[in-house]
C-alpha cells in the first residue's frame, strides 16, 4: 500500500505485517525496484520501501546529503511507530543505511549492502561522476540514463532478458535531471564509513556480484570481515541488479537473513 507523510513530503510503501525490513532503493530507482521482494517477503514480514527524496512523487526542496536522507528514512519510521528494523539499501541506498546505521543505531536489527559499500568515492570514481554531471546538464538525463543503466546489468542477463533491461530504464526515467545530479554530488561528499562496519553489534548482509561494474567485488571483499557478524553472497553472472536479475535467490537470502536478525 502506497503510504505518504507530512503532507505528502515523505513517501513510501508499506506491505505486511511482523518484524520490520525497510528496503532502500537507489540512484535514479524508487521504491518499487524492490516490488518482486516485497511481494515475497510480505506474507511473513512487514516490509517499508521508501521513495528517497528527489524520485518523481517527492520533489527535492534543496540537495539532501546522505544523511538527510537517512532523517527522511527515520521520520517514515517513525510515523508508523516502528523502534527496530532490519535496513537493506542497494548501491546507494546502502549509503543511506550506513547513514542511518550512524546515526541512529538504537534502530538496527540488521544492516544489508544489497550491491554497495562502505567506502567513499575514490577520485576515480568522483571523476566519472562529475563526467556525467556534465553529461546531463548538456543533453539531459534521458540520454544518460538510456547509455548507463543497461551497464547495471551482466552482459549473459543483457543478452537472454533485453525486455527486463528497458523495463529497469523504463522504471528510471521518470526521475528528474535535478534530483540525479544531487544525488551524484550527494555521493561524491559521503563520508568513508567501514567504521561503521566494525562498530555494529547486529549481522551484516553483503549480497555482489561478481559482474558488477558499479560495486566491483575487489572494493567489496575486504569489508566483509569487517562486521562481528557477516553474511555474505557471491553471485556468479550477476552484476549491479541481483533483485531482478537473481530475484528468485535474492529473495530466499533477504528471508533468511531478515530471520536471522530476529534471534
Amino acid at each position: 500500500m502506497r503510504k505518504t507523510i507530512n503532507n505528502g513530503t515523505h513517501s513510501y510503501y508499506d506491505e505486511g505485517t511482523g518484524p520490520v525490513a525497510v528496503l532502500i532503493h537507489g540512484f535514479a530507482e524508487n521504491g518499487s525496484i524492490w516490488e518482486i521482494q516485497q511481494a515475497y517477503l510480505k506474507d511473513r514480514y512487514r516490509i517499508i520501501t521508501p521513495d528517497l527524496p528527489g524520485t518523481a512523487d517527492v520533489p527535492l526542496t534543496s540537495p539532501p546529503t546522505m544523511e538527510e536522507m537517512a532523517d527522511y528514512v527515520y521520520a517514515i519510521l517513525l510515523a508508523e511507530g516502528i523502534s527496530k528494523a532490519v535496513i537493506i539499501g542497494h548501491s546507494m541506498g546502502g549509503y543511506v543505511a550506513l547513514a542511518l546505521a550512524e546515526k541512529y543505531p538504537q534502530l538496527l536489527q540488521g544492516l544489508g549492502l544489497f550491491h554497495s559499500t562502505a567506502t567513499a568515492d575514490s577520485d576515480e570514481k568522483k571523476e566519472g561522476r562529475i563526467k556525467s554531471i556534465k553529461l546531463m546538464q548538456q543533453y539531459g538525463s534521458e540520454t544518460f540514463l538510456r547509455q548507463t543503466l543497461p551497464s547495471m546489468f551482466s552482459p549473459s542477463f543483457k543478452t537472454a532478458q533485453p525486455d527486463r533491461v528497458d523495463a529497469y530504464v523504463q522504471l528510471c526515467l521518470p526521475c528528474p535531471t535535478p534530483s540525479l545530479i544531487a544525488w551524484y554530488e550527494a555521493m561524491m561528499a559521503r563520508p568513508d564509513r567501514r567504521e561503521i562496519l566494525k562498530s555494529v553489534t547486529v549481522p551484516v548482509l553483503f549480497i555482489v556480484g561478481k559482474d558488477d561494474n558499479a560495486v566491483p567485488p575487489e572494493l567489496i571483499i575486504p569489508q566483509i570481515t569487517l562486521p562481528r557478524i557477516s553474511s555474505i553472497h557471491i553471485f556468479d553472472g550477476v552484476g549491479h541488479m541481483g533483485m531482478w536479475e537473481v530475484y528468485e535467490a535474492s529473495n530466499v537470502i533477504l528471508q533468511q537473513f531478515i530471520a536471522f536478525c530476529q534471534k
